[in-house]
């Protein structure tokens, strides 16, 4: 078996009149993608910061906190195992729907077993073994989902498609982390880790309902294809690498803007409370109302014209920060940087998401698209860890003024991603 696919690295998608977009925005496929975010979203900070809360209320030391980071390398080196989920189906409910519900179930047994633990220095292997498995069920949830929103949506659906999985992700991870350890300290993190089972095998709901995506014709056939044929057909693209280059470059001065924001309001004499409901209230619907503006914007004018507008927005964006850094203390300039910045965030958001999404193979897509969200990760780990050296060698205009120039070679890089498109493919979702 072979993998055949036109050589240009991207597809070239087209645009959608008013009707068609509204049409599409209030279809069952939204609300699917909107509700498949959320709990993909719900299980992240269940394993982050609202575990290393418990653990310090525990009185579990910091070294032993820090090592409890590991916990998150599933999501990080989850395309390892993604070949399994292109490959096999389920008896029941199909190639997607069938791992999702079994993923989900796992998903809620494990947050169960994690409620059972005691952040104590006799039982903290069992607190790294169930949020192990928390993590690894829920990166393998998010293989799921990922293959499902694609295969399921038409390629110009894909924008609005991934900002609605984006918004649904956010308000997840807020009722995970703000919620679950407002009701940690109304109640106990053990009833609270319970109640959170309880929500992930209510999401459980959504893929019962939901229709399966048809299976793809020259889908793999054996494992060995499945780990295979998704890298030979993307690396036999003209201009794998410069994409390759595109996806690690296109965020990443918004992403090292991003890594210091807040030491940056407090330094510069915001206080605690203007920052908890400026940035994190206030920027949260923000961040909402720009994922969905973006998500309409890439359906009226086409994905690469709204990487191009989002990518400039970002730009300038970033570079309010070098404005409120050399302003006096405002908290009206405060919300707007913080309204603009997070809008245009969720923009790029939006874009970047589907365009990725476009790049994936029907017949591999799990595998695909975890490999290309997992390179995502590396400028987020890896090159946003010095900004901090950075802006205080720096200084705070300089350093959000180098994050906004940044943005210049994956722009460039767009230029030529763009010459690399071909004729528009299918923009139909599938029957």
């Amino acid at each position: 078996m072979t993998a055949s696919r036109p050589k240009s690295a991207t597809p070239k998608l087209a645009s959608l009149s008013w009707r068609e977009t509204l049409a599409a925005m209030f279809s069952g496929r939204m609300l699917v993608a909107l509700l498949m975010g959320f709990s993909s979203g719900l299980p992240l900070l269940l394993t982050g910061s609202v575990l290393q809360a418990w653990l310090k209320d525990g009185g579990v030391d910091l070294t032993r906190i820090g090592l409890f980071a590991l916990i998150g390398l599933p999501y990080t080196l989850k395309f390892l195992w993604a070949p399994l989920f292109d490959r096999y189906a389920p008896v029941v409910l199909g190639r997607r729907r069938g791992w999702l519900l079994l993923t989900q179930f796992a998903l809620a047994g494990a947050l169960l077993l994690l409620s059972t633990a005691q952040p104590d220095a006799d039982h903290l292997w069992l607190v790294m073994l169930a949020g192990l498995l928390v993590s690894f069920f829920s990166a393998s949830q998010d293989i799921v989902v990922d293959a499902y929103r694609r295969e399921s949506m038409g390629e110009i659906e894909l924008g609005l498609g991934s900002a609605m999985y984006v918004n649904g992700y956010r308000i997840g991870m807020l009722l995970a982390g703000g919620g679950g350890l407002i009701l940690a300290d109304w109640l106990s993190f053990e009833t609270m880790y319970r109640i959170m089972a309880m929500c992930m095998i209510a999401c459980v709901t959504v893929t019962l309902f939901a229709p399966e995506p048809p299976l793809p014709e020259g889908r793999p056939g054996t494992l060995r294809e499945a780990v295979v044929l998704p890298f030979r057909d993307y690396f036999s693209r003209q201009g794998a690498w410069l994409i390759l280059g595109f996806i690690l470059l296109y965020k990443l001065g918004d992403t090292m803007a991003s890594a210091m924001t807040t030491p940056f309001y407090l330094d510069i004499g915001y206080t605690k409370t203007e920052i908890g409901t400026v940035v994190k209230l206030f920027g949260f619907w923000a961040t909402l109302a720009g994922g969905t503006l973006g998500g309409i914007w890439i359906m009226r004018a086409g994905t690469h014209r709204a990487l191009w507008l989002f990518g400039f927005g970002q730009m300038i964006s970033t570079l309010g920060f070098v404005v409120l850094a050399w302003s006096p203390l405002s908290v009206g300039a405060l919300a707007t940087v913080v309204a603009v910045e997070n809008l245009t965030a969720g923009m790029g958001t939006a874009a970047f998401v589907g365009f990725m999404a476009a790049l994936t193979d029907r017949r591999f897509t799990a595998t695909q698209y975890a490999l290309l969200s997992s390179l995502v990760g590396v400028p987020r780990v890896l090159l946003a860890a010095p900004t901090g050296w950075m802006a205080q060698a720096m200084g705070w205009p300089w350093f959000f003024l180098l994050c906004a120039l940044i943005a210049i070679p994956g722009l460039l890089l767009l230029r030529w991603v763009t010459r690399l498109s071909t004729a528009p493919v299918s923009d139909q979702p599938p029957n």
